[in-house]
């Protein structure tokens, strides 16, 4: 089911974040799903190729879109495991999602061209510095539960014999800015990056896919769009009740993507994009957020 919710998210998610923005600045705006249609209308068009470049540019869209896909099959949904669910398969979900960023990284280095590889070598460095907040919140909350897979993390999170559900959901909601601006980090979108900036030197996603055009760059936007959902599904999963309030929990589910689209609205109305020498200390407050996660449950379980 959750995959199923994940795509029904994926028609409004960036549709809201722009609205949320339209307002703030107080214009009217485009739809909902205005960036839906414009996706559609790059996937009917046929895209072009430098003669630069080799077969690895033209896989890597479809490579990319896969592993998005792959990865939202792991995760669960209320009492519901995903489709694939095994011990330790967090770690697996996030290199398949790194695998896709390996791809996209590797397809800006096949243009040949000095900005798309500069704008890899940054999003090689900004990733690296985001997967240790990612696992030592994962591993954090596995260890409160006593268990190592997503569903069994998530369904027993709340009812943990360390914690009370009110320290339980603290953790929870902790972890949920972690996700969030994990999220933030993996699109490229403010305050580590700008995806509506036209400068080539202080671009990292956007000038990674320059070279894209048609229907292979209508894949692109249409992953991110997915990977903003896939974020908002795991913090989701941090407030699901039991299996029995299925109905509950979509409206759960939807609730908190419709939050998190409005909070990424909000900042990126509020906020400027930082400055490329203080992404890496945002990217590591990440991990000292997580960190601090670590050491309430270290504390919770008596481990210290």
């Amino acid at each position: 089911m959750n995959i199923v919710l994940i795509l029904i998210v994926s028609l409004f998610f960036t549709g809201l974040v722009n609205r949320t923005k339209s307002i703030f600045s107080g214009r009217k705006g485009p739809g909902i799903f205005q960036p839906l249609k414009d996706i559609f209308r790059l996937l009917k068009k046929g895209s072009v190729y430098s003669t630069t470049s080799s077969f690895i540019f033209r896989i890597v869209p479809s490579v990319y879109f896969s592993t998005v896909l792959i990865a939202a099959l792991f995760i669960p949904f209320g009492g519901d495991r995903g489709l694939i669910s095994f011990q330790f398969d967090f770690v697996l979900f996030a290199y398949i999602l790194a695998l896709g960023k390996f791809f996209n990284i590797i397809s800006a280095l096949d243009t040949g061209s000095s900005f798309e590889g500069m704008g890899a070598s940054r999003e090689a460095l900004y990733s690296m510095l985001a997967e240790p907040a990612f696992f030592i919140t994962i591993g954090s909350l596995g260890l409160l539960t006593g268990y190592s897979s997503f569903y069994q993390i998530f369904n027993s999170i709340h009812y943990s014999a360390s914690a009370s559900p009110v320290i339980s959901y603290s953790l929870g909601m902790l972890a949920s800015v972690v996700f969030m601006f994990l999220g933030l980090v993996e699109n490229s979108r403010i305050p580590i990056d700008d995806p509506k900036t036209h400068l080539e030197l202080t671009m990292i996603h956007e000038v990674m896919i320059l070279d894209n055009s048609g229907f292979d760059l209508g894949l692109i936007l249409y992953t991110g769009i997915l990977k903003f959902a896939l974020y908002g599904s795991l913090i989701a999963n941090m407030f699901f009740l039991n299996s029995t309030h299925i109905l509950i929990n979509i409206f759960i589910f939807f609730s908190l993507q419709a939050l998190f689209a409005l909070t990424v609205g909000t900042l990126e109305s509020f906020m400027a994009r930082f400055r490329m020498n203080q992404n890496p200390q945002f990217i590591l407050m990440l991990s000292s957020v997580s960190l601090l996660i670590f050491l309430g449950v270290m504390i919770i379980t008596g481990k210290i």
